[in-house]
């Protein structure tokens, strides 16, 4: 490879594998105050350049503390022979529902509306955080680092870091344009990618583990208000807990979330994509330190509830 030099990887056995919380944290660790950060499921491939693209978009937001993330899109008919991207849509994230399990009732992001971008020139703002594509500044690995303490967890990472980034101050942003696009285990890839091992695979070795992780994940950011405090593990909590430019509360607020009783105002989307760029990001503070929520007065109430 020719830039191997530049490269760090970490190797560990399969059966010590407790997840990817754990695993992006060790990935976190081995941040050395690069100027950007960047992360991506596995089984993604990336445009020509796409580099250069994504470096462009984010300084087009103008927000030192905007994070463009997202969920990918399937690489089937995405890229070219030459390694150029064959769309014009992007999908943004603004879909989410409470789902239940043995770990207890937690958000999800479901699949999120895919579309020719409502603001052209920048990436879009947007309420949430997604695993599957991240890039930003470098800071955002220093002050939002994944949590070790979370074995065992799949579901709830996304909500975590996305809550611990907003009460810090960061933005989310759709991208205007992708830059990578992922290999899903469906149609032409799903023979090769059905053969891919799971770190569940040994979930008998961590039993118990996730249930107690999860209460971790929802009691840093006030999503279990029913749970005592006493239940969780309170370790390293300033440094992996929330920030104080924001409060949890204002999320919930602002974006329709009622953690008691776990449900979502839903059909966020219409307003995602149509004015939350426009009427927060007028917001933005003057050097540019991320959006002043303080000067929101907005909440989210679903105007369709009886429609699917």
């Amino acid at each position: 490879c020719k830039y191997k030099d530049q490269i760090d990887v970490f190797q560990m056995d399969a059966e010590l594998a407790v997840g990817p919380v754990f695993a992006r944290h060790i990935g976190h660790r081995l941040y050395r105050g690069e100027y950007y950060s960047t992360q991506s499921d596995a089984h993604v491939s990336f445009v020509a350049d796409w580099d250069v693209s994504i470096i462009d978009q984010m300084e087009a937001t103008r927000d030192e503390m905007a994070v463009l993330s997202t969920y990918l899109t399937d690489v089937v008919g995405s890229i070219s022979p030459s390694g150029k991207s064959l769309r014009n849509t992007r999908p943004i994230m603004c879909n989410t529902e409470y789902e239940g399990g043995v770990q207890g009732k937690h958000l999800r992001h479901l699949s999120q509306p895919e579309g020719v971008p409502d603001i052209r020139g920048s990436p879009q703002l947007q309420p949430y955080w997604a695993a599957g594509y991240s890039f930003s500044r470098g800071h955002f690995i220093a002050t939002v680092p994944y949590d070790l303490y979370q074995p065992m967890i799949f579901q709830g990472e996304e909500m975590s870091i996305g809550l611990r980034g907003f009460t810090i101050g960061y933005d989310f942003f759709a991208p205007e344009k992708s830059v990578c696009f992922h290999h899903y285990a469906k149609g032409e890839n799903a023979e090769k990618r059905n053969k891919v091992h799971h770190f569940w695979e040994h979930s008998d070795k961590y039993a118990g583990t996730g249930i107690k992780a999860m209460k971790r994940v929802l009691g840093i950011v006030h999503m279990n208000p029913e749970v005592d405090p006493s239940e969780w593990n309170h370790a390293e909590e300033e440094r992996y807990g929330l920030g104080g430019v924001r409060n949890t509360s204002k999320f919930y607020e602002v974006f329709g979330i009622d953690v008691v009783n776990k449900k979502t105002q839903r059909h966020l989307c219409q307003f995602v994509r149509g004015r939350m760029h426009k009427m927060f990001l007028k917001h933005l503070r003057p050097d540019g330190m991320g959006i002043d929520y303080d000067q929101i007065d907005f909440k989210w109430v679903d105007p369709r509830p009886n429609d699917p």
